[in-house]
């Protein structure tokens, strides 16, 4: 590891997995600002067309992670959106997951990295609930959002369409605070390098455009991703949880090495009717692990391991009790 090492994990896909099983899926897309999304329904193996059925939007984190949670950045797959939604159908839940704008289904109109914002994310959410609720197929809705997507999730489930949230590993800070903390908490960045990088913030939320970068954050504060960082860092997750009436599930475990129990206890402070449920031995992808950094880090390309289950016991209950 080089002394610029950064733990800027929230830029990277997660990875989580079930046991494989199959479940009536039907390959769905709508408009959304002028974009063709695409997205895949997964319905319970019971479903009735007599019947209306409760139905979940499925957010990924940040990064290019596709509708099933896999990033591009990362080698092999994990299915971590796809086996959520099974462990939902499991339950006969219906989930909907979907790439994001310029991506797999998403991918026929080309995005232009300069032109995106993260309120582009947003809109997508926002128009997927939309289409939800238009849909005589489906009952009450709910939104679970992972890492990045929690902040979506918590922005859309302030629409009176939405019965019940889930907030999964969710940060509690804005994007600039969070990646400030994490160069400060890693050993191997000189002071320097946190002050850089505040400085470069400040520039960001003044609304101006940085040219002069240091070669170790020349990914990071890339011209072109300068408007999305700019956007992103305008909400403030605490803040957009207050704003939400639904229910609300908060959780994150105890060997989380990317965003820390802390967090889950400031959304908790800040929405104090939402229910907190800290998982001991689960990481940040969901899953059982030691804190010790390099075994949490190899689960995240595990396809053996399993959701942790009480993340999934206590996931089915929430939406089985919010959304019947």
């Amino acid at each position: 590891m080089t002394k610029y090492s950064l733990i800027l994990v929230l830029f990277f896909g997660f990875d989580i997995i079930s046991q494989a099983q199959d479940f009536p899926q039907d390959s769905v897309s709508i408009v959304s600002d002028g974009i063709e999304l695409g997205g895949m329904l997964m319905y319970p193996k019971d479903h009735s067309s007599a019947l209306t059925t409760p139905v979940v939007l499925i957010i990924q984190g940040s990064g290019p992670t596709d509708k099933d949670g896999n990033s591009n950045l990362s080698t092999g797959k994990n299915n971590a959106l796809l086996y959520v939604a099974q462990a939902l159908a499991e339950e006969g839940i219906a989930s909907l997951r979907y790439d994001k704008r310029g991506m797999g289904m998403s991918g026929q109109t080309p995005v232009i990295e300069t032109n995106l914002t993260f309120d582009d994310f947003i809109t997508d959410a926002q128009n997927w609930v939309l289409y939800l609720s238009k849909n005589a197929k489906f009952g009450k809705i709910g939104v679970l959002g992972h890492s990045q997507g929690a902040l979506i999730a918590s922005v859309v489930s302030q629409s009176e369409k939405v019965s019940a949230l889930v907030s999964a590993a969710g940060t509690g800070n804005s994007i600039d605070q969070t990646i400030l903390k994490q160069i400060k908490d890693n050993p191997f960045n000189p002071a320097q390098i946190y002050k850089e990088a505040e400085e470069i913030f400040k520039q960001l939320e003044m609304g101006a455009s940085v040219d002069s970068i240091p070669p170790y954050f020349s990914s990071l504060f890339r011209k072109t991703i300068q408007p999305f960082m700019s956007s992103w860092m305008k909400y403030d997750p605490k803040e957009e949880l207050k704003k939400v009436n639904c229910a609300i599930w908060i959780v994150n475990g105890t060997t989380d090495i990317q965003v820390s129990t802390k967090d889950a206890g400031a959304l908790k402070e800040a929405q104090p009717r939402a229910e907190l449920t800290i998982i001991e031995g689960m990481n940040h992808v969901l899953k059982e692990s030691p804190e010790e950094r390099n075994t949490n880090l190899a689960t995240y390309s595990n396809p053996k391991l399993p959701l942790h289950p009480l993340f999934v016991e206590k996931m089915k209950d929430f939406f089985k009790k919010q959304l019947r």
